[in-house]
Order: structure tokens, then C-alpha cells, then sequence
């Protein structure tokens, strides 16, 4: 992590000696730092990561969970490194979407247990214990959970997290942590409850049985399913068409989306109706609609 940083640092200072002695202009200047910073972020060795820009247009970040002999456990050192990727491609215009997967055998198995298990009351409270695990579901673009394998317990929890969810035909979701002593910690009963309802959630969560992808998918906690080899390819295409469209409305629509978990009804409404109201004072809603009208492709801006 720190000799990607120190790569990042020393490229910048490079380009911008270059950009200052060639007189490139300010357009091109961020253009180019954005450049610098998606290969630190992309070609950046880590320990627990594999991270790589995919897509005809390279706009899709795959982030691929790699601790093959834990079945991809989230330590700490992994939700860190994951939260500094996400930090990097937030910042980054040439990224739109962001896919997160693990290995054909485990999404994520849960948290790491070993590194858990001696933790005290204390130590948990004070330190906030799991309060950094959220940044996957602050993160502004589209994320896209590619799930194979176990999504159990911080896996199912992490998933839940994004955006969206496709599963392979394997794939397995639960919240096992009854049979632990304890109860989900990042979100486990909150947003499985929103996903899939009172009851089922309550299934899960008091017996501690997983579910697999096909009545994952029923229940509404995936959005497809398909065969395991398929499912990244699917996830990076479905992320190319997002890619497609204008970032700053498809921004402003998963907020739209995110904000219906959080307020009533009519809060939720009238705040739709000032996100529509807002996108009026973009150039891309202009050029959506005058392409639609002059029945051509629109050339959105990001602006």
C-alpha cells in the first residue's frame, strides 16, 4: 500500500514538471492526474486485493477479495485496503462502476473469526469496532456485488452493501452469527430485513441456516442468477451499460434509490421530485433529451 501511494506521488510530480514545461491546459492537466491515479490504483500491488480496470472502454473497476486460504475472511487489513481502492476510483472520472467479487468458491466466508475472537466490550465500543466496513455503501458510483460461492455472515453483510447482486447458480447467503454467540455487526439485520422482509429475515438470522442463489433471487436479495463462470462477465456488462449513461445523473438516481431506506413516503417523494427538478440545471439532461428528440446517441458531459 505505501509503495502505491509513493508511485502515485512520484508519477504526479512527473506529470506535472512535464504538463508545466509543455503548457498543456487545466482540462488536460486533470485529465491526465486522473490517468496517474487509476494506475496506482489499478496496477497497485496488495495483499488481499487483485484490482483491474475491464470493459471495451476500461471504465469498470473489478475489485477481486484474494485470501483464497480463509475463503476470502474479512480481516481488518482487507476492509482496509478495500476502503483505500474505493477512496481512489471515488476520485477517479475514468472509473464509473465498480464490480466486487471474491473466487468461485467464496465470495466471503464472514469475518475473520481468529482475528475477532479475542476482543473484549470495551475494546469493540471505544474503538468503534466495524464502523469502517460502511464505506462500501457511502461510495457515490454503482457498485455491483459478482457473488460465487459462501456470501455468509460480513460476506452476505458486504454484498448487501452494493448496489446491486448477481449470484451463480452456487452461490450461498446467510448470517451464521447465532451459532457464534453473537449477532450480525454490519448491517446483517437492518438491510436483510429491508431486502427480503420481516419473516425470512428473521429465519435466517435466528436459525442461522444460509440460503441458496435461486431463493436468494425469489426472496429479492439478488437480482439474478446465472452460471458461475458467467457471473463476472454479466456484472461487467451490466456495469458498461450504466457506464453509458450520464455518471452525474446516475449518481443522482442511486441516491434517489438509497434514500427510500431511509425516509418515509412522501419524505421520499418530494425529495425525488428536487433531484428531478436539480437534474434541469445539467447539460446532460439537456443533451438526453435532445438526442432522444433528434434520434441520435446523446454525448453525455458528466456535467
Amino acid at each position: 500500500m505505501v509503495e502505491m501511494l509513493a508511485f502515485g506521488r512520484i508519477c504526479s510530480n512527473v506529470l506535472r514538471n512535464s504538463i508545466h514545461s509543455t503548457g498543456l491546459k487545466n482540462g488536460a492537466v486533470h485529465s491526465e492526474l486522473a490517468v496517474v491515479c487509476r494506475m496506482s490504483a489499478v496496477g497497485a500491488q496488495y495483499e488481499h486485493l487483485l484490482v483491474e480496470a475491464q470493459g471495451d472502454k476500461k471504465n469498470v473497476a473489478v475489485i477481486r477479495l484474494n485470501r483464497p486460504k480463509a475463503l476470502n475472511a474479512l480481516c481488518d487489513g482487507l476492509m482496509h485496503e478495500l476502503s483505500s481502492v474505493l477512496d481512489s476510483f471515488e476520485k477517479d472520472p475514468q472509473i464509473s462502476c465498480v464490480v466486487l467479487t471474491g473466487s468461485e468458491k467464496s465470495f466471503a466466508a464472514g469475518a475473520d473469526i481468529k482475528e475477532m475472537q479475542d476482543r473484549n466490550f470495551k475494546d469493540v465500543y471505544k474503538g468503534s469496532f466495524l464502523s469502517h466496513w460502511n464505506r462500501v455503501s457511502t461510495f457515490t458510483k454503482p457498485i455491483i456485488a459478482a457473488v460465487n460461492g459462501y456470501a455468509l455472515g460480513g460476506g452476505c453483510e458486504l454484498a448487501m452493501m452494493c448496489d446491486i447482486i448477481y449470484a451463480g447458480e452456487k452461490a450461498q447467503f446467510g448470517q451464521p452469527e447465532i451459532a457464534l454467540g453473537t449477532i450480525p455487526g454490519a448491517g446483517g439485520t437492518q438491510r436483510l430485513t429491508k431486502a427480503i422482509g420481516k419473516s425470512k429475515a428473521m429465519e435466517m438470522v435466528l436459525s442461522g441456516k444460509p440460503i441458496r442463489a435461486q431463493e436468494a433471487q425469489i426472496a429479492g436479495l439478488v437480482s439474478k442468477v446465472f452460471p458461475p463462470d458467467q457471473v463476472v462477465d454479466k456484472a461487467v456488462q451490466l456495469a458498461e451499460q450504466i457506464a453509458a449513461h450520464s455518471p452525474i445523473i446516475v449518481q443522482m438516481a442511486k441516491e434517489a434509490v438509497n434514500t427510500s431506506f431511509e425516509v418515509n413516503l412522501s419524505e421520499g417523494i418530494h425529495f425525488e421530485k428536487r433531484m428531478f427538478h436539480q437534474s434541469f440545471a445539467t447539460h446532460d439532461r439537456r443533451e438526453g433529451m435532445k438526442a432522444f428528440v433528434e434520434k441520435r446517441p446523446a454525448q453525455f458531459k458528466d456535467e
